[in-house]
């Protein structure tokens, strides 16, 4: 068991109505649930899950950093690659999935305002109140001039035309979970104990599991995860888009390095007070879970949508193709933010932190063979 700060009494009794709420739904399935099923609760379940319940979540008093929190180079490099294709596509709009505590929002319109392509609508889907305040606050704060052009929504809308990003939002979103036993590929469900929860293997839901793996020599005992809730939002969103680039950002691996046979404990994690560990069934409702994406996966499933695949590259390499380092040597030397920009483009770019472990897919409907500038030089398509 991860040594981990113990959450005060508040968010222990909001952990334990989740759990009492989770021990019903497993008893009304007879038993046990699919381990997606126990994710959607202790993310999203109404009031309680993690997402929704109001607990603080970014930044460094909350779980997990992202990288719009780490740095402002990481939405001001950004903001070359959307400023392209608002020029190419005049009244083009920004939807952003996810946005957290705000801070990508607000820097990037700032960035696109200094550029003179500041669209006419930055859309934003979110579900939580508690976050839609914080980021409405943070957006004011920032670029108070901007704030009237934000809009919140509640659902995907019926079409867009733009730019859509989704920084680290499929890693959130509930994964099937599998392992290799002597006799096959079984699904792992979520089953209540007298002392807690409990994973347990059982035969697969469907055939989804065993046919993603085919062909991959695994060895007993390796476990893994299947994203089939991201596959299918993914072409949902795809299949709304107009004339528009859809930006995804997250940490994950194409599927020949994220099946692989080494990669035998699979990505599954839990993050708490930032810690990452692996008791992804501790304390649900107080902690975040996550799973590396599988961009291959993503690429056919926006592909089968009707999206062209058009840039895939490491994190690193796609900000240092949208300018990042340019915007550092603007930096004058003397000043106070020198040093912490220098430290936070190396959070960014350095392949030891965020630089190679987060990837980007960029998908387009509608643009035609546009060059993206955030593909220039470190496309990985042929690695998909």
């Amino acid at each position: 068991m991860p040594d981990l700060p113990m959450p005060p009494a508040e968010a222990l009794a909001l952990s334990a109505r989740l759990l009492a709420r989770i021990r019903h739904v497993i008893a009304g399935a007879g038993g046990r649930i699919g381990f997606d099923a126990y994710m959607r609760l202790a993310l999203y379940e109404p009031a309680l899950g993690y997402y929704v319940n109001g607990l603080r979540k970014f930044g460094p008093g909350g779980d997990f950093t992202t990288a719009p929190e780490r740095s402002p180079l990481f939405a001001r490099a950004l903001a070359r690659q959307v400023a392209q294709v608002l020029q190419a596509l005049p009244g083009g709009e920004v939807l952003e999935f996810g946005p957290g505590s705000g801070a990508l929002a607000a820097e990037l319109l700032a960035e696109l305002d200094r550029l003179g392509c500041a669209p006419t609508r930055y859309q934003l889907l979110e579900l939580s109140a508690d976050l839609q305040q914080r980021q409405r606050a943070t957006i004011a704060a920032r670029v108070p001039h901007l704030v009237e052009r934000v809009v919140w929504l509640q659902q995907l809308p019926d079409t867009f035309c733009g730019v859509a990003i989704a920084n680290e939002v499929l890693d959130a979103m509930p994964v099937r979970r599998f392992c290799v036993l002597a006799e096959g590929i079984a699904e792992q469900y979520v089953t209540a104990m007298a002392d807690g929860l409990a994973l347990v293997p059982g035969a697969p839901q469907d055939d989804r599991l065993a046919a993603r793996v085919a062909g991959i020599d695994l060895p007993a005992g390796y476990v893994s995860e299947l994203n089939i809730t991201a596959e299918a939002w993914l072409r949902s969103v795809c299949e709304r888009l107009d004339t528009a680039l859809l930006l995804l950002i997250d940490y994950g691996y194409p599927r020949a390095e994220y099946y692989h046979p080494q990669r035998a404990t699979g990505t599954l994690r839990a993050h708490y007070r930032q810690q990452a560990h692996d008791d992804v069934l501790r304390w649900p409702g107080l902690q975040d879970i996550t799973a590396h994406v599988d961009f291959t996966a993503m690429a056919e499933a926006a592909s089968a949508a009707g999206g062209q695949i058009a840039g895939f590259s490491s994190q690193a390499q796609f900000l240092i193709d949208c300018g990042l380092p340019r915007l550092l040597e603007a930096t004058d030397p003397a000043s106070a933010d020198y040093l912490d920009l220098t430290l936070q483009a190396r959070q960014l770019l350095l392949p030891q932190a965020m630089g190679e472990a987060f990837k980007v897919l960029a998908v387009t409907r509608g643009l035609g063979d546009l060059p993206l500038v955030g593909f220039r030089r470190g496309d990985r398509r042929h690695r998909l």
